[in-house]
């Protein structure tokens, strides 16, 4: 099987192959007398663009697991799916205005690095050891299976043979180059990403019409969707039991425990968010090599434009496919000429580039699918690299080690991880069959903690040492004990109760530790600042209690638990943990002897990133209210 392609796909598809592999290493050459330090090949030497980080972002993120498992599961549940896209361009507007001016400011290299800084070395070693866990099994090992899938379903290629092809791929330059090598060739991979993502998806919808327009044929998928009883396909919020879709087993499932109602945006969706691009290292490290912080701003706002998109090249597909296999009496002249079966969810994107989309955009449309594989590959190995070299080779092993050998043991130690996922792939992910809800429930198990230990020790003066740790100690026992004894409540939600158990947790043992100092003395411009943004917080807090209390609970007769309101229990934790933050830094007599001091200057922005986060605001809102 070949997914039809021809000569001139080949030819589209081998050229690209050639062109990232020659960028990346043309980049990666050392220049004449200068010897590439730990800057260079760890963030780009400080040198990105704003969008050049905007584009490498969205490359680093934008993998098989959007292309086939995202066009997958909006094949099976519909556009509900984009709500992973749409509240992480929300989520990039805090970690751009918040979160990455703080770790700019103090020169951060990597997440471990900030724990150790912050905290002290138990806490970084936790952290190190548990990133390298994620990214070589998890993160590695996934997207390489699954674009090997892709490649299986639509060229032939024995998965195996596509996990060493493709590893071995992204680890030519970026193991060689370093992350410089990595940004620049994303921004090319991201004309491919978007560009073809773009063409299969105006293929495909304008095949269905009846005047070859595009916009027409989404007008005819989306009039058969909501003419549909029951049909959620268009829906961004899902009611439990309102219908069933295909479990990938055999079998039905309610889509509510995957997406359940408004908890994709008023719970543990912004954990994922705020973890993902705030405190993920393959993620957060385009940001931290940038020219100066107003690059970075930008850059990541850059990145939520982009994010927006994302759902047009891969979540519409899915729906299309959705449309055109389950209703193929309505297209009888189309499904007439179709080859091949969607016996899996996951299989829709490679079968709508089998089926429409021509010789040369099919080849084009494939080396976008591996352009998105490829990259994502190579930020995982430079970051791998990156915090075993200077949180774990430097700090435990060899603590006077040159730049230059701090650089070849990034390269080597890349290369063990490329090695490492090669043989690993098929055995954790051979048996899977919803891999995008999969690795989303897996990595849910561990953003709650990141997001408590990081956020409270950039921004809580009397945030511990004890406390961070045993906060992160806690955070896998607590997710896997809630997976056990209510493995019948939503993934989602489970994530928001761990979440504030481990910070009812972290307020304790911060509170009661004994270990201390006199705190710095701030200004009374200082204090008013914090004591206005925890009388903010404050409200936001009683009046998520509120919402919690009258629609999460049967005890106000109105409840509206079917549509994912108990969530909204997080918000109350979440908004008290920053109020209590707030007022006790404005107050408190006794800090952390590791606390930062954060200068709120860092926070300020000019008009044109006020201007760009309201554009994003205004087109999330205008999503969500038409397609509620």
């Amino acid at each position: 099987m070949n997914g039809g392609f021809e000569p001139l796909d080949y030819g589209i598809f081998i050229g690209y192959v050639i062109l990232i592999a020659a960028l990346g290493l043309f980049i990666s050459r050392d220049k004449k007398g200068v010897e590439k330090n730990s800057k260079d090949y760890f963030l780009a030497g400080g040198t990105l663009s704003w969008w050049a980080i905007g584009a490498s972002l969205i490359a680093a993120n934008i993998s098989a697991e959007q292309f086939i498992g995202m066009s997958g599961s909006g094949y099976a549940i519909g556009l509900s799916i984009a709500a992973y896209e749409w509240v992480a361009a929300a989520a990039l507007i805090l970690v751009a205005k918040y979160i990455l001016p703080v770790m700019l400011e103090k020169k951060i290299y990597t997440m471990p690095q900030l724990s150790r800084e912050r905290y002290g070395k138990g806490v970084a070693f936790f952290f190190s050891f548990f990133w390298l866990l994620v990214y070589v099994f998890v993160n590695l090992t996934s997207v390489s299976w699954l674009g090997a899938t892709a490649m299986e379903q639509i060229l032939g290629v024995p998965k195996m043979y596509g996990v060493i092809g493709l590893l071995v791929f992204s680890g030519i330059y970026s193991i060689y180059g370093g992350l410089k090598a990595v940004a620049w060739t994303d921004v090319l991979q991201v004309v491919f990403l978007v560009g073809g993502g773009l063409i299969t998806a105006w293929f495909a919808l304008a095949a269905i019409s009846d005047t070859g327009s595009a916009i027409d044929g989404f007008n005819m998928v989306y009039h058969k969707v909501v003419s549909s009883p029951n049909d959620v396909h268009f829906n961004m919020i899902i009611e439990k039991g309102k219908t069933l879709i295909p479990d990938g087993m055999g079998g039905e499932k309610d889509p509510f425990v995957d997406l359940p109602g408004v908890a994709v945006i008023l719970g543990a969706m912004w954990l994922t968010n705020l973890g993902y691009w705030g405190f993920n290292q393959y993620i957060i490290q385009k940001g931290l090599a940038a020219k100066n912080l107003k690059e970075a701003k930008r850059g990541l706002l850059f990145g939520a434009y982009l994010k927006i998109l994302i759902p047009l090249i891969v979540v519409i597909p899915g729906i299309a496919a959705y449309v055109i296999f389950e209703h193929q009496s309505s297209f009888p002249e189309l499904t007439a000429h179709l080859q091949g079966a969607i016996g899996k969810s996951d299989e829709a994107y490679p079968w709508l580039l089998r089926n429409f989309a021509p010789t040369g955009i099919r080849g084009l449309a494939f080396a976008a699918l591996i352009a998105a594989v490829v990259s994502s590959l190579a930020s995982m190995l430079n970051s791998t690299s990156t915090i075993f070299t200077m949180d774990i080779y430097k700090e435990v092993i060899n603590k006077n080690a040159s730049e230059r050998v701090l650089v070849k043991v990034g390269r080597i130690s890349a290369l063990v991880a490329l090695v490492i996922a090669m043989f690993t792939a098929k055995p954790l992910l051979g048996s899977l069959d919803q891999a995008f809800q999969y690795i989303q429930e897996f990595t849910g198990f561990i953003y709650p903690g990141v997001v408590v230990v990081f956020g409270m020790g950039l921004f809580w003066k009397r945030a511990s040492n004890r406390a961070a740790l045993w906060t992160t100690i806690a955070t896998l026992p607590t997710s896997i004990i809630l997976k056990f004894v209510a493995s019948d409540v939503p993934f989602q939600l489970r994530m928001g109760y761990t979440c504030v158990i481990l910070i009812s947790l972290a307020v304790i043992l911060t509170l009661t530790d004994k270990r201390r100092v006199p705190a710095t003395e701030i200004s009374d411009a200082r204090k008013k600042q914090f004591k206005l943004a925890g009388n903010m917080f404050a409200f936001l807090a009683v009046i998520a209690a509120i919402v919690t209390l009258v629609f999460g609970t049967p005890w106000f007769g109105l409840d509206y638990r079917f549509m994912g309101y108990q969530s909204t229990i997080l918000l109350v934790f979440l908004f008290g943990f920053l109020a209590l933050m707030m007022f006790n830094n404005a107050n408190c007599t006794f800090q952390d002897e590791k606390a930062y001091e954060v200068d709120t200057e860092l926070f300020k922005t000019d008009k044109t990133f006020f201007v760009g986060a309201m554009g994003i605001v205004v087109i999330l809102i205008a999503l969500y209210g038409y397609f509620w």
